[in-house]
């Protein structure tokens, strides 16, 4: 008989576990990674590089928090940059913060048949590429969609003195 991880668990705990996974699995990556560019450091490699390692370095402590989160929605990169932004010393605060929403998306794409949906995506790319790219389209015109209203939204509310067409003006 085979068993079948968390079936029929309750979705707080199987939600609970991934995100436990992910951000195990994450933090050793990322840990393996610093010991990595520690030793780049005392090398021979790190000492030529000098101002150009250093600099790499700041860059990626400065853009790579967004890239880290993206990454939990890829497949086949996401080891890779963890290990790197380990190995190019992105500080451990702003790592984590950008960490823990990806490994929230991640664990809510794995327990709510996220692989599902893109298995049966990838059957209709096998049966029909077109067909495929035109739901793709469709699926990012509509979440283009939604954070244009949703900052429409905000930037109405921003505005001082602007009452919603919902509400009353007083008079």
């Amino acid at each position: 008989m085979e068993y079948q991880f968390l079936e029929g668990q309750p979705f707080w705990i199987v939600y609970s576990a991934l995100f436990g996974i992910v951000f195990a699995r994450t933090q050793a990556t990322y840990w393996i990674g610093r010991g990595l560019g520690a030793g780049v450091h005392r090398s021979r490699w790190g000492s030529r590089l000098g101002a150009r390692l250093e600099r790499a370095e700041r860059l990626i402590d400065r853009f790579g928090p967004p890239v880290v989160t993206v990454a939990y929605v890829t497949v086949g990169v996401q080891t890779a940059i963890h290990l790197v932004a380990g190995a190019m010393r992105m500080s451990f605060p702003r790592y984590l913060a950008a960490m823990i929403p990806g490994c929230a998306i991640w664990a809510a794409i794995y327990s709510l048949g996220g692989l599902a949906v893109i298995a049966v995506w990838w059957n209709v790319f096998l049966r029909s590429p077109a067909l495929a790219a035109v739901l793709a389209l469709l699926l990012a015109a509509g979440a283009a969609t939604a954070i244009a209203l949703a900052r429409r939204r905000r930037a109405r509310a921003a505005r001082p003195g602007e009452a919603e067409p919902s509400e009353p003006v007083a008079g």
